[in-house]
């Protein structure tokens, strides 16, 4: 698992969320997670939760830390696994600067505020997983928090430890996977 933190502001529209955008756009090949700032503007098109584009529901924020992740397989159940770890880990790491932060499924909540937009989907060669959090909230459709909110200044430090911190997890359960004995 590679991770890249792209320092130059990425407007999230949903069309990143497609197979081989990170190798394209950023020369990573293989599994990867890279991480960006910058709004997240997703029409109705672009949007992949069918019950999201129904209710005509769109998403919108001014400003977000974006996560991208792309691993190898097109599973879709592993994808959704993978993302709710990743949320996981996005939770331990608000944690360790005490933020009351609560995980309902693959969103993240403080104070009543949604943090979090997340969704996992598969291609022909890959899944895919985005997670935006909140940085700034000023016009968003729902009720939402932000990190700034939250004394997360130095984005960039925060998302390059939860990055490294899926790749622990993942590097962890592969090991575990290696070490035991089939029964």
């Amino acid at each position: 698992m590679k991770v890249l933190f792209i320092d130059k502001k990425i407007d999230y529209l949903g069309t990143q969320l497609a197979p081989h955008w990170i190798y394209r756009n950023f020369g990573v090949l293989g599994d990867a997670v890279v991480a960006f700032v910058g709004e997240a503007d997703v029409p109705a098109d672009n949007m992949v939760d069918i019950a999201d584009a129904l209710e005509k529901a769109f998403i919108y924020s001014p400003l977000m830390l974006h996560f991208i992740v792309e691993h190898f397989n097109n599973n879709l159940d592993l994808a959704i696994y993978r993302q709710r770890l990743l949320i996981v880990c996005i939770k331990e790491e608000l944690e360790q600067f005490e933020v009351p932060v609560r995980r309902l499924g693959d969103d993240l909540y403080v104070n009543k505020g949604k943090l979090s937009v997340s969704i996992a989907t598969v291609s022909a060669v890959s899944s895919l997983i985005h997670v935006g959090l909140n940085i700034d909230n000023q016009g968003t459709p729902v009720k939402t928090s932000a990190l700034s909110e939250l004394g997360i200044r130095d984005v960039k430090a925060f998302a390059e430890k939860v990055m490294l911190r899926y790749k622990r997890e993942l590097e962890q359960i592969y090991e575990a996977r290696c070490k035991v004995r089939g029964i």
